[in-house]
């Protein structure tokens, strides 16, 4: 094991306390999609399931199609942000359409879970995962780690004559006017955590919300999907975005090759993302089995074969050299169970006092 995914086990223990979070995501498109034939018994194929899923379409395609390969059992998802599949789940509450949630940040989930839309479950396989990155209430299971960092376009900022950003005070240079791109924290989780990771830097909201307004005069467009602005960062429409790390390092292997990655030197935020059964599933049986092998190295590995570089979170999961070195991450210390409870309020103020704000 790689000296980065020891530091995981390591680190993972800052997530024993989370409780409940806030909404987030890193995807959006609301697309049911079958994921191939499958070849199985009966039994099987008189079972089917259909997974809400929030990360990258050719990930969830991947994840899906492999599982119905295994078990034979009739498997399609829909692609949606976070902050959508909590929605989608409390409007279908009383007659689910989805039988199981797998990817994306665990701070949705735990809205969920709270919102009675999650039901808990021991899973065996979860002896393979470190304690701290499974909900000890049960409700979820964490498939992977991410870190937030900013994606540039070398070219773009070559020509605007800065450098790629290192600190998060660097995206305040006025040659950055509008050549910043960001989701909203109020759908995106990975823009929550921009957001709480200014709350922790700055020590307190409203010196947050004061930074953010002086960043504000630099974004072009808050976007709902987290990994977008990645991709107009890829485009050439801004100069910088900030992500996840690992969709930079993805869109940069799919011929955006003008992209690089940079985490903040202050301080960052990470993610945990995870596998849950919807409560009022008709297919639990299946469910579960699916919820087993999304825990297992063999479902975590297919990631990295997609070019997803999360941090995998089974023991047995090989590492990839593309993956973040986490000993050269400095992470804040990021309170999920705060958070959590500041989320509505402090996206509400957000929303008011900057995103639908004039720009001075």
């Amino acid at each position: 094991m790689t000296r980065s995914a020891r530091s995981l086990w390591r680190i993972a223990g800052a997530a024993m306390g989370v409780s409940a979070l806030l909404l987030s995501g890193c995807a959006i498109e609301d697309e049911t999609t079958p994921s191939g034939s499958g070849s199985a018994s009966q039994a099987a194929e008189d079972q089917s399931l259909v997974v809400a899923c929030g990360n990258q379409e050719d990930v969830c395609q991947a994840w899906t199609q492999a599982f119905q390969e295994k078990t034979g059992i009739q498997t399609s998802y829909v692609r949606l942000a976070s902050g959508e599949a909590v929605a989608r789940l409390e409007s279908a509450k009383s007659n689910p359409e989805f039988d199981v949630w797998h990817g994306g940040p665990v701070d949705g989930y735990n809205v969920a879970a709270e919102a009675g839309l999650l039901t808990q479950y021991e899973s065996p396989a979860a002896a393979d995962i470190d304690p701290a990155l499974m909900d000890p209430n049960g409700y979820w299971g964490g498939v992977y780690v991410g870190v937030l960092g900013f994606c540039s376009n070398q070219k773009v900022l070559g020509e605007l004559g800065v450098e790629a950003p290192k600190t998060w005070d660097d995206l305040l240079a006025p040659e950055l006017k509008g050549q910043i791109m960001m989701a909203h924290p109020a759908t995106s989780g990975t823009a929550f955590t921009a957001l709480w990771t200014q709350v922790v830097l700055r020590g307190g909201e409203d010196q947050a919300l004061d930074w953010m307004k002086k960043l504000h005069g630099n974004i072009l467009q808050y976007t709902t999907s987290g990994s977008a602005p990645a991709q107009s960062a890829g485009r050439g429409e801004v100069g910088v975005s900030i992500v996840f790390s690992h969709d930079c390092v993805k869109y940069a292997e799919q011929g955006m090759s003008d992209l690089v990655t940079t985490i903040p030197s202050d301080g960052t935020g990470w993610e945990i993302g995870g596998v849950a059964l919807i409560a009022g599933s008709k297919n639990e049986a299946a469910a579960k089995q699916y919820y087993d092998w999304a825990l297992s190295a063999e479902a975590q590995e297919i990631g990295p074969q997609h070019q997803s570089y999360q941090l995998l979170t089974n023991k047995n999961a090989a590492p990839d050299d593309r993956m973040v070195n986490i000993d050269e991450v400095n992470r804040v210390d990021y309170d999920f169970a705060a958070a959590a409870a500041a989320k509505e309020a402090l996206t509400a103020r957000f929303d008011e006092e900057i995103a639908t704000a004039p720009k001075e």
